[in-house]
């Protein structure tokens, strides 16, 4: 699924958040997970975050993908990926805030694919 929000929270320790909407269909499949993986898009795969919001049955069809150390998914030749022990859900509006403390994490050269004010979009230098 392709999140509303994600960042960072924490150097030390190592901590992330994503906000997922309750009318995703991963919404209640989340809710009891120890781990939770994430790819980090790079600015050519538009096409991926695009299908992982919208495709709620058959999203890795066609898609490569590993399986972490921990069972998480993680989509090849993502610009990065995050392995994350699920710490803390909060409740927040028409969404939960997911909080994951980072075990392991790789990243390639690339520039981030972003999504801003309704569409996707790129950081000029």
């Amino acid at each position: 699924m392709t999140v509303s929000a994600f960042c960072s929270v924490s150097l030390s320790p190592p901590l992330v958040l994503a906000c997922i909407d309750r009318a995703t269909d991963m919404f209640e499949k989340l809710r009891n997970v120890s781990h939770f993986g994430i790819s980090i898009l790079a600015e050519g795969q538009e096409a991926l975050s695009r299908r992982f919001a919208e495709l709620p049955a058959n999203r890795f069809d066609g898609i490569g993908y590993a399986r972490a150390e921990s069972g998480v998914i993680l989509l090849d030749d993502a610009l990065a990926h995050l392995e994350c022990r699920h710490i803390a859900r909060h409740e927040a509006g028409d969404h939960a805030i997911h909080v994951g403390e980072v075990e392991w994490a790789s990243s390639q050269q690339d520039r981030p694919l972003l999504y801003y004010r309704g569409g996707y979009a790129q950081i000029e230098r």
